[in-house]
């Protein structure tokens, strides 16, 4: 058998987080109160040794990862692809959302409507992932990315881990 040599970086900093405020909607339709948590998000990332000996330098993803959680951060966090959350933008900047017997509103600026159908961990996980392998591809297109793994904490010790690889 071949030998396989593969190399990685790892990024967990205190400050990559974000703290946002949701409620999951379950399989039967009943859903959690409105709650929030302090997320945190870990990367690792494979990618083929440069001949400096990096895969990609620190100081570039973590960037990346701070700004993509700051986008994140300080929102109250929907999922827009939900078949029965409905989400109203009034002309006077609140936004009303409904999910069946429930109702709230709440200022525009402190909603954010993501391109999912559940804000679960391994949702969130999903969508930080795609955006962050855009983002290194259009800011570094010469980091081949061999593999990616995308961890979003919800509370200490629970983790939704997203996992993408080139080959498979």
């Amino acid at each position: 058998s071949r030998a396989m040599e593969r190399w990685s970086i790892e990024v967990e900093k205190e400050y990559l987080k974000f703290s946002a405020a949701h409620f999951l909607i379950f399989p039967d339709g009943s859903a959690e109160r409105l709650h929030g948590h302090n997320y945190r998000v870990y990367v690792a990332l494979e990618a083929r040794l440069s001949r400096f000996g990096l895969v990609l330098d620190f100081q570039h993803i973590k960037p990346l990862v701070r700004e993509l959680v700051g986008e994140l951060d300080e929102r109250w966090i929907l999922p827009g692809e939900h078949p029965e959350l409905r989400v109203e933008r009034r002309a006077d900047g609140v936004v009303e959302v409904r999910y069946r017997e429930r109702f709230y509103a709440a200022p525009a600026e402190d909603v954010l409507v993501l391109p999912l159908n559940n804000t679960s961990a391994e949702n969130l996980s999903t969508l930080l992932a795609r955006r962050l392998l855009e983002r290194l591809r259009a800011r570094f297109p010469e980091v081949l990315v061999s593999a990616l793994r995308l961890a979003v904490e919800e509370t200490a010790g629970q983790r939704g881990v997203y996992h993408y690889s080139a080959d498979a």
